[in-house]
């Protein structure tokens, strides 16, 4: 066989290629290649085509960012396409203190950058600094001196400092050989051979739009190993260094979102006051300085992955930094707020009634639900850089839809010790599965075949499940106002004829004492039977003392079982049952696989309130009855309690 038929990438198959290649020459016809030495020099032919091979696999492989594995490789395609990568974020704290001193005359007290305090959490100590100094004035108190340093934002992380000289006559590299840095940390300092202080302080930039060759700006690349390097200008774009000048870079080192959670602080930073000759002193608190914490430390996360590395660059350059499309819009507002965790753009065109030229966005914060308003505002006045004349851009408030389960788990007794632990075991393989990629996202899908799997797999004493799925969606109550109520599911319910597709926590409302509860009953034509509507009333029932229900309000809205929303008419809703107003609506899916459409947030929801893992000997598989006459069976049905 010619060599220009081959084709083969397995060992075993390239040995044979070359094996039928000699036996094709008329010298080794009938040679015995297996019972001579000449199969060595064959093996060591084939292995070294076959490791040829994979070594121009692999090379061509990293070298296109859909099929790069390494983490510098696909760094440094996205980087080709103008594209940086996020770097850990440091976690953020909001703290306060007051400092007294004694026998000090100092209108002003500085806080100097890097430490402030330590805390814990989680059995862990972190460190927590600023990256820049923070001056208050004093004010008089008896004899003393007080300075409050009132909400100010600290950063957990190490604050480290490194300097370089320029010398023109290389080519001179500006590395960081630190990982774990928050890029948003670093502060950048130039100082001329007859200037005085740190010198004057360089911006970073994402692009070199707007810039011109005297612009005091760098620019932050990563590069191998998650450590990064800061670029000046070359005179052309960006201001050139000169020669003999002194570069400080100052930078937070980070745990990223192992830093969350903390809230107790220590005070441990440096203050400083200037004498009347303007130089600087150190001076110490003539008391204790007790940090009071306004918020603890959150918003901390880890550096952007290479899956996510590998979505967004490719975004980012058909963005152009201009916001036009769907995805324009998912990219860019993940630049001007690097705290979101999951974007949803929705085109007016895609609303029901259509809402032509706008765009409403759902941003679901890190650590967090809702976005305040000034947050809001801040995002929308930065998209205006981005987005064309005439869309109208509006942020809305994040709608999570819930994902919960009723499990029946049969097992065999004789493979466990208690079943108490097998329960813990299958809960934790269930909240392992409600952090995939599946889940916990705009346009996520709850698979209802691979819960079932996940549950099956969890040891091999579980024998069979009988999962039931529904749906929960959070509705926030106007207590004590009159208001109507639209909750959509985006996802088609489930009918039973006889109602109870539609559940609530219970509430009181205007001029009944009793808690009431949202029930549906769905129309039917005068024969009595379905119609085609695929709609429903919304009733008001009441629980009786003898555990029936009773109606108070006949019809207080509709449901859209097709569409799967729930509209409730104008209510004066009065308490809930539920804290902050809330009341929980629930509802069966018509399919077991639940998405989450638009703007909903899809979140499967394992907690012992919300979802029921009830353990079920399997008498059969155990042996204690074979004949199956003690074997419990379990509905795969929705029941018909009343209420949530």
């Amino acid at each position: 066989m010619p060599f220009t038929e081959f084709n083969n990438l397995d060992f075993d198959q390239i040995k044979d290629s070359i094996k039928d290649y000699l036996r094709a020459n008329s010298k080794f016809t009938d040679f015995d290649f297996e019972g001579s030495n000449f199969s060595i020099l064959i093996d060591i032919l084939a292995y070294n085509t076959y490791i040829n091979s994979f070594n121009s696999n692999m090379i061509a492989n990293e070298s296109f960012l859909d099929s790069a594995t390494l983490r510098q490789n696909v760094v440094g395609l996205a980087r080709n396409i103008g594209y940086v990568p996020k770097s850990r974020k440091s976690a953020r704290a909001i703290i306060s203190f007051e400092v007294f001193l004694d026998g000090v005359d100092a209108q002003t007290l500085t806080l100097k950058s890097g430490l402030v305090g330590t805390g814990n959490a989680n059995n862990t100590s972190y460190v927590f600094s600023i990256p820049e100094d923070i001056t208050v004035n004093t004010t008089d108190v008896g004899t003393s001196k007080l300075a409050t340093f009132d909400a100010i934002s600290v950063y957990e992380g190490i604050s480290l400092k490194k300097t370089f000289t320029i010398d023109t006559s290389i080519e001179q590299k500006f590395e960081l050989q630190n990982s774990f840095i928050d890029t948003d940390s670093i502060r950048v300092y130039v100082k001329g051979q007859n200037e005085t202080g740190r010198g004057k302080e360089y911006s970073v930039v994402n692009n070199i739009i707007d810039i011109d060759s005297t612009s005091e700006i760098f620019l932050i690349q990563e590069i191998k190993d998650e450590t990064y390097e800061i670029i000046f200008g070359d005179g052309l774009f960006g201001k050139k260094l000169e020669n003999g000048s002194l570069v400080t870079i100052e930078y937070i080192v980070t745990n990223g979102e192992d830093g969350n959670g903390v809230r107790n602080l220590a005070f441990s930073g440096s203050l400083q006051y200037n004498n009347q000759d303007g130089n600087p002193i150190l001076v110490e608190s003539s008391e204790p300085v007790v940090i009071t914490t306004l918020l603890s430390s959150r918003e901390g996360s880890s550096i952007e992955s290479v899956d996510s590395i590998k979505y967004y660059a490719p975004r980012a350059y058909s963005a152009q930094n201009r916001a036009v499309t769907a995805r324009d819009y998912e990219y860019i507002v993940r630049q001007v707020y690097p705290n979101a965790e999951a974007v949803s753009v929705i085109g007016g065109e895609e609303l029901d009634p259509p809402e032509f030229g706008s765009v409403s966005i759902a941003v679901k914060p890190r650590n967090g639900t809702f976005l305040s308003d000034f947050t809001k505002e801040r995002i929308l006045s930065d998209l205006k850089n981005y987005s064309i004349t005439g869309i109208n851009q509006k942020i809305i408030d994040l709608k999570i839809l819930y994902v919960e389960i009723e499990s029946s788990v049969y097992y065999n007794s004789s493979q466990i010790s208690t079943p108490s632990s097998l329960k813990s075991s299958v809960v934790g393989t269930l909240e392992r599965y409600a952090q995939s990629a599946d889940l916990n996202k705009f346009g996520g899908r709850f698979k209802y075949s691979k819960v079932q799997q996940v549950i099956d797999n969890t040891n091999s004493a579980i024998t069979s499940n009988i999962t039931k799925v529904r749906m929960r969606r959070d509705m926030k109550a106007s207590l004590n106002n009159f208001a109507q109520y639209e909750v959509c599911f985006g996802n088609r319910f489930y009918i039973n004829e006889y109602g109870y597709n539609i559940k609530s926590t219970g509430f009181t409302v205007e001029g009944e004492s009793s808690t009431v509860y949202i029930t549906d009953t769905p129309n039917r034509n005068l024969n009595g039977n379905l119609d085609s509507s695929g709609k429903g009333i919304l009733s008001l029932v009441k629980e009786t003392s003898a555990g029936t229900s009773e109606i108070v309000i006949q019809s207080v809205g509709i449901v859209d079982y097709i569409k799967g929303e729930v509209l409730l008419n104008t209510i004066k809703i009065n308490s809930t049952v539920l804290s902050d107003g809330i009341i929980e609506i629930q509802a069966f899916p018509d399919s077991n696989d639940v998405i989450g459409l638009k703007d909903l947030y899809l979140v499967f929801d394992v907690g012992a309130s919300s979802s029921t893992i009830n353990m079920t000997r399997d008498t059969i598989s155990s042996g204690e009855s074979i004949s199956g006459t003690r074997y419990i069976t379990t509905s795969s049905y929705p029941n018909g309690k009343l209420k949530r």
